[in-house]
């Protein structure tokens, strides 16, 4: 039974006969013909009556529903299946640093529903750790961060942004006002050395400070936080300070201050990547041209 030999059936019974029907299929009469027939002995039963080719019989009548379901279903799956080749329509999964969920994805999320508004988005925050894991075991199709957690032969990286390190502490610590350039009151910044006296509260992030003098400072943590809620409580609580990338910090904090640290001077490179090993839908390519498109363009 052919997909075309059910379009032709139908085409007779809407038309009302088969010169009609083979008018509006560009086809010929016989040729019509010839294609109810072959159907019908596939069926092995007749679809119209003997002698009057426009009467369906009961067998025929009962196969008309069916078969206008079936060719719907069909074309509903052909649009779709269209849709998602040109990346109209589908579904796309992306991990990122909980950083960039607040201050740059929504941006680029605005742009990418209004040009693409059928694609269904996943977005999961996680540590750069997991971002990089969830990568690697296909839960997400593009994840952001910084991959330096990963063999880089694995990825395909793209940097997006370079995002400082420095010192989080509470404004009326010290720190605070021992950063601050003495002529111009203007915060200067702080070298890791200055750090030592305090209490160090150690997160995700301070990975980055491994392989640096500063790496001192993890191996004298007082406390372990991975949770960026625990750590500003930790923080706004006096109880250590500790290193974060510049958009980790929020913007409007009204207790703690960042403070860029000066040596060593580090930043922690932010991109966009996907696994160098594996295509990506043309949904989830749009959305990694779109990321970088707007990065570089803003």
């Amino acid at each position: 039974m052919k997909l075309q030999q059910l379009r032709h059936f139908l085409i007779v019974v809407e038309e009302g006969g088969f010169r009609a029907a083979a008018s509006r299929a560009n086809r010929s009469q016989a040729a019509i013909s010839a294609s109810i027939k072959e159907l019908e002995k596939t069926l092995n039963q007749s679809l119209f009556e003997v002698g009057n080719k426009a009467t369906l019989t009961p067998f025929g009548e009962s196969c008309v529903p069916k078969i206008q379901q079936f060719l719907s279903s069909y074309q509903t799956l052909e649009d779709d299946l269209q849709a998602i080749a040109a990346g109209e329509k589908g579904k796309i999964r992306i991990a990122s640093v909980p950083s960039l969920v607040t201050k740059l994805l929504p941006s680029v999320l605005v742009a990418y529903s209004k040009k693409y508004p059928d694609i269904e988005i996943v977005l999961i925050d996680d540590n750069a750790v997991g971002v990089a894991n969830r990568l690697l075991t296909g839960e997400v199709d593009l994840a952001l961060g910084n991959c330096t957690s990963i063999d880089q032969t694995d990825i395909d990286f793209t940097p997006l942004i370079s995002d400082p390190i420095g010192v989080v502490c509470l404004k009326s610590n010290e720190l605070n006002h021992l950063s601050k350039n003495a002529k111009s009151n203007q915060t200067s910044g702080l070298h890791w050395q200055q750090l030592m006296s305090q209490p160090f509260i150690y997160n995700g992030t301070c990975r980055l400070l491994e392989n640096t003098p500063a790496e001192a400072l993890n191996r004298k943590a007082r406390y372990t936080v991975e949770n960026i809620t625990s750590l500003f409580s930790l923080l706004r609580n006096d109880l250590g300070i500790t290193t974060l990338p510049k958009l980790a910090f929020p913007a409007s904090e009204p207790e703690l201050v960042w403070i860029k640290l000066l040596e060593p001077s580090l930043d922690r490179q932010i991109g966009i990547f996907k696994r160098a090993d594996k295509t990506i839908s043309v949904a989830a390519q749009a959305f990694y041209e779109l990321c970088i498109d707007y990065v570089q363009n803003h």
